[in-house]
């Protein structure tokens, strides 16, 4: 199967609004954000909302896994994990193995895992069932993302939102706005000898010429962007060089690996005060027909080493620990394996809510191995009750404005 980009994503999934399909047209740089930051910072109240798409489907049965149901074992005798290889949460369910520092986390009371999150009447394409999750907007396709409905609310400034994804997301889309767009890219000065004679040259010197201070200024800024921005996106660069075959299993549905890349600038552009309230960074390669556990494995482990220092660097600030994010996917597995060593696509699936400002635990109800739609997880909770909740304990929103109507909420997800 050839590789589905993101961009392919984009057009097929009918999310066209505000230029989201014209890549690069809202694209900021660091100067836009640095200077918004110093002319009008993020409030240290403020809350930030931090979405984490992993594309490709997730297997939400070996992210949360209920080792110790006989009826798991049954469904996947070479995919089950036993009781004593998860890590325990309780009530008869366990975090892949991959996930320790997200166990820790937990332990502290700042994971939040909602159980059974889907909508009615499941659709098994990644196109349309992420342009639902995607646009809040089970029923009907609509051509607006619930993000970008309420950048639209919200006044309408695209750096209220931001994408340091290669693309912008539908989910970022607005009727009049899009969110601004700020990639991931290299961005490195000279080591050794030669970087510290440039670092010389962005200090200031009494007595210089305008010009000269004015030189000097720019590359102190350069070196300040580089300190806020540059290391490790130059370092995902490298990264992405040296990828194989083995990290493009299950990649079949968009995505990138760069995402402690993406967190590491989402985190320094945080601490800097720009005042973005919304950002969107991603994880491909959960599409996992073959091979699974081992590429499943790989993947949960390279979220966990990216998002567990994220949340514990964010946790050193005030601006920091009003940050939180949402790890969603846009379709479970099937219950049963299939005759590849893997998983099909399914419906329902866990969600993870991460923060200070997260009450942690299990939200939700757990679905059922027994009773089942067609062999698929039946959903106890509908995806719009956790995106009113961030709506409104994050970014203050009235959530039925943004999702036409929807009422629902998880009651004490988001605390007050």
């Amino acid at each position: 199967m050839d590789n589905l980009t993101r961009r392919r994503f984009l057009t097929m999934s009918g999310v066209t609004a505000a230029g989201a399909l014209a890549v690069g047209a809202t694209q900021v740089n660091w100067s836009d954000l640095m200077t918004a930051a110093v002319r009008d910072p993020l409030p240290s109240g403020d809350s930030v909302l931090v979405v984490v798409t992993l594309y490709g489907g997730n297997d939400g049965l070996n992210t949360v896994v209920p080792a110790g149901d006989p009826e798991y074992q049954k469904a996947r005798p070479e995919l089950a994990y036993q009781a004593d290889e998860v890590l325990d949460l309780g009530e008869g369910l366990g975090l892949s193995p991959g996930l320790k520092g997200l166990k820790g986390l937990w332990d502290e009371d700042l994971l939040a895992v909602v159980r059974g999150v889907g909508y009615p009447e499941p659709d098994r394409s990644h196109f349309r069932s992420m342009a639902i999750w995607q646009t809040g907007a089970p029923k009907t396709p609509v051509p607006t993302g619930w993000l970008g409905r309420w950048l639209d609310a919200a006044g309408a400034d695209p750096l209220r939102a931001v994408s340091v994804e290669p693309t912008l997301p539908p989910l970022l889309a607005g009727a009049t706005t899009a969110a601004a767009s700020l990639p991931v890219r290299g961005l490195k000065l000279p080591e050794g000898k030669l970087g510290t004679a440039f670092a010389a040259l962005g200090k200031p010197s009494p007595g210089e010429e305008h010009w000269h201070a004015a030189a000097a200024k720019s590359v102190g800024d350069l070196q300040n962007a580089v300190r806020v921005l540059g290391g490790a996106v130059h370092d995902a660069a490298e990264r992405e060089e040296d990828e194989d075959e083995e990290r493009t299993k299950g990649a079949s549905a968009g995505g990138g690996s760069q995402l402690g890349a993406q967190l590491d600038l989402v985190a320094g552009l945080v601490e800097a005060g720009v005042p973005t309230r919304a950002y969107s960074v991603s994880l491909g390669g959960f599409d996992t027909h073959a091979d699974e556990r081992g590429t499943q494995q790989r993947l949960l482990t390279e979220l966990d080493k990216a998002l567990t220092p994220f949340v514990q660097r964010m946790r050193k600030t005030d601006r920091g620990r009003n940050v939180v994010v949402l790890v969603y996917s846009e379709f479970g597995r099937r219950v049963h394996a299939n005759g590849s060593d893997g998983t099909d696509h399914g419906t329902a699936g866990p969600l993870f809510v991460i923060g200070e400002k997260v009450q942690g635990g299990f939200h939700g109800e757990q679905p059922s191995l027994t009773d089942l739609s067609n062999g698929d997880l039946k959903a106890t909770t509908d995806f719009r009750d956790v995106y009113a909740s961030v709506l409104r304990g994050v970014l203050d929103a009235d959530p039925e404005q943004i999702l036409d109507g929807h009422r629902g909420t998880i009651d004490n997800l988001i605390k007050t």
